[in-house]
């Protein structure tokens, strides 16, 4: 079973959310979505500065096997980027909760209620995707 950090909160299509002391968020993939994709090769990331809505694509990571889209789980602007993974799109693999984060995003409302999973629900989910 993938690791599913208790603190953070998980959107269906894979990415989960942490809510910084500043108000941001930082997004990434999760282990059960890095474990499906396999050694990511590519991340391609949005500028600084763009405008996002809930539901719209923000990055694509690309893997040996298939490149896959990261969305936004709420309207806000890119507030950073993980510009490491530039040169090592592997710390995605390696450390997914941690120095593979893809992107930190500035909400400029509150996250949907419906957007999210707690940690139960997103193993629930990747358990039944994995049948």
């Amino acid at each position: 079973m993938s690791n599913v950090p208790e603190q953070l909160q998980y959107a269906k299509t894979h990415e989960w959310v942490k809510t910084e002391q500043d108000g941001t968020i930082t997004i990434g993939i999760t282990d059960h979505a890095q474990e499906m994709l396999g050694d990511l090769v590519y991340i391609d990331l949005p500028d600084p500065g763009r405008i996002a809505e809930a539901g719209q694509e923000l990055a694509i990571v690309e893997s040996v096997k298939a490149a896959a889209d990261i969305y936004s789980p709420v309207d806000g602007e890119v507030a950073e980027v993980n510009n490491a993974l530039g040169d090592a799109p592997e710390l995605v693999n390696t450390d997914p909760y941690g120095e593979g984060w893809i992107l930190r995003l500035r909400p400029s409302g509150p996250i949907p209620a419906d957007m999210l999973l707690d940690a139960s629900a997103y193993a629930e989910l990747a358990a039944n995707e994995a049948e």
